[in-house]
């Protein structure tokens, strides 16, 4: 699978109205976080922000915590080097949306308040009633965090570095130790606001580079005979991809979106389930404004390739930096930069949290041995997972790409089974959701080791995140059948209650 991160130097971007917004984009979200930190008693608190969260805060958030640094960096890298193709990444988002808020969102929130539950694993031991489901889950997003918060931290220091020149083990350190304080201090609540924050900026920042995007290229119907000139297949229905591998990132980041914590997990938090309804429409809003800046930023750089305005890119990365450095106005580009950094923060932060209830409170349940003050100790586990993550962070980029795909690819095939289909299917039983995760778990971590050393290649299209993601949720229908005479016993009538709602 593609890289989901920038993994590449950025062009030095030290000018002083960059590092002036940098500077205060920094010091609004410390206190952010100083304003968390006083709302923050409870691990209840810490980890689902008391249940106290609005609908369009938990929109934007969960929006910021989706796209990250990848869409203003990574993403038009992509849509600049294979075309409309990368569009198939981001298609399915409507789609999911509207699963997520239909299958998950309000079976979670109301077994968040029933049951007192505040991780994804605490859903999947109270669906099946089994600890050591439970505590596979936790396992996996355990293992799955830290890999993923090596690529955010990585591409963190790699902006630090590019803005402050502090070079790049300063900026990762630098960078994660911000984020560490605020996450510590206010939890999950100061990662949502600071990605309401930085949401609505970015919002509003994609919208006017977009502008700029049509303006520098003669607007859509010159970019549209421009590119159809020079690149034939840039604009076809697939881009540069074979049509495998566009209908394959479709289903993986379609389906397999449903597991990933980061946005999952944020349902607990939402303050009244019946505005749910309302959710799909909101997020989905709120993306496809955000992305004008991944697909116009990618075809305005390669027109401008396309007409000889601007040298081929060496790196497809420096797409962004390129644009916004010589086309847009200096302060814009400067807003940008900090909202990228900031969104890569607030990602990070949400790892972070979800990391350290992993280790504070789902491991400890699977061995029936509850922590005393998870807040305590969910803070004292933030902390051990950041510097974990950020040590990993200091490898070379090829190994730290690596960790980024396995994570993102392991909570997709070990959660989508499981928690999706198991909330809505009472046929599910403890034994079929437990093989599923095994399988994903398993399936994930053996494949990308050996793609990752090149012991073995896929047929071009097929990736591991696909592969692992449809054997679990065969071997969860399958096991499920197989056990079946179990399936009513497994389930407890205050959850099958909501399951029926």
């Amino acid at each position: 699978m593609i890289a989901l991160l920038q993994a590449a130097p950025l062009p030095p971007l030290t000018q002083p109205t960059i590092v002036a917004v940098a500077v205060v984009y920094f010091i609004i979200v410390a206190s952010i976080g100083a304003w968390a930190a006083r709302r923050t008693h409870t691990a209840g608190d810490f980890f689902v922000a008391g249940q106290g969260i609005g609908l369009f805060a938990l929109a934007i958030a969960a929006m910021s915590a989706t796209l990250s640094g990848f869409a203003f960096i990574g993403g038009p890298g992509l849509i600049y080097s294979i075309g409309l193709g990368a569009i198939f990444l981001v298609l399915p988002a409507s789609i999911t949306n509207s699963m997520g808020a239909w299958v998950l969102a309000k079976r979670m929130r109301l077994l968040g308040e029933v049951r007192g539950l505040y991780t994804l694993p605490d859903a999947i031991g109270a669906r099946y009633r089994s600890r050591l489901a439970q505590g596979l889950s936790g396992t996996a997003i355990l293992i799955a965090v830290i890999g993923y918060m090596a690529t955010n931290i990585l591409a963190l220091g790699l902006v630090i570095n590019a803005i402050f020149g502090t070079g790049l083990g300063w900026g990762i350190w630098l960078g994660m130790g911000i984020t560490l304080a605020y996450s510590v201090s206010g939890g999950i609540l100061a990662g949502i606001y600071t990605d309401v924050f930085q949401g609505s900026l970015m919002a509003l920042a994609s919208v006017l580079v977009f502008v700029f995007a049509l303006d520098v290229g003669g607007g859509m119907a010159n970019i549209s005979q421009t590119l159809l000139a020079a690149d034939l297949d840039f604009l076809g229905p697939w881009g540069k991809l074979t049509p495998l591998a566009a209908i394959s990132f479709f289903f993986v980041f379609g389906i397999g979106s449903l597991g990933q914590p980061h946005v999952v997990h944020k349902f607990y938090m939402l303050r009244d389930p019946r505005r749910l309804k309302w959710y799909p429409l909101v997020m989905t809003a709120a993306l496809i404004v955000s992305l004008l800046l991944y697909f116009g930023v990618g075809v305005a750089v390669k027109t401008l390739v396309a007409n000889g305005s601007l040298a081929a890119l060496g790196n497809a990365d420096d797409a962004t930096p390129t644009f916004l450095l010589h086309f847009t106005p200096v302060f814009l580009a400067a807003l940008v930069f900090s909202g990228v950094a900031a969104a890569i923060m607030s990602t990070v932060n949400s790892f972070m949290n979800i990391g350290a209830a992993a280790l504070t409170h789902d491991l400890p349940v699977a061995l029936n041995r509850r922590v005393k003050n998870e807040l305590r100790w969910g803070r004292i586990s933030t902390v051990v997972i950041s510097v974990a993550a950020a040590l990993l962070a200091q490898v070379s980029g090829t190994l730290v790409a690596f960790l980024g795909i396995f994570g993102w690819g392991l909570f997709g095939s070990t959660l989508v089974p499981a928690l999706a289909i198991g909330l809505n299917w009472e046929g599910a039983t403890r034994q079929g959701a437990i093989a599923s995760i095994a399988t994903g778990l398993v399936l994930t971590l053996l494949f990308e080791t050996l793609a990752y050393f090149g012991a073995y290649s896929f047929p071009t299209g097929l990736t591991v995140s696909g592969l692992a993601l449809v054997s679990s949720i065969l071997m969860f229908f399958g096991v499920s059948w197989l056990t079946r005479a179990d399936a009513a016993g497994s389930i407890d009538p205050d959850v099958r209650l909501i399951m029926e709602v």
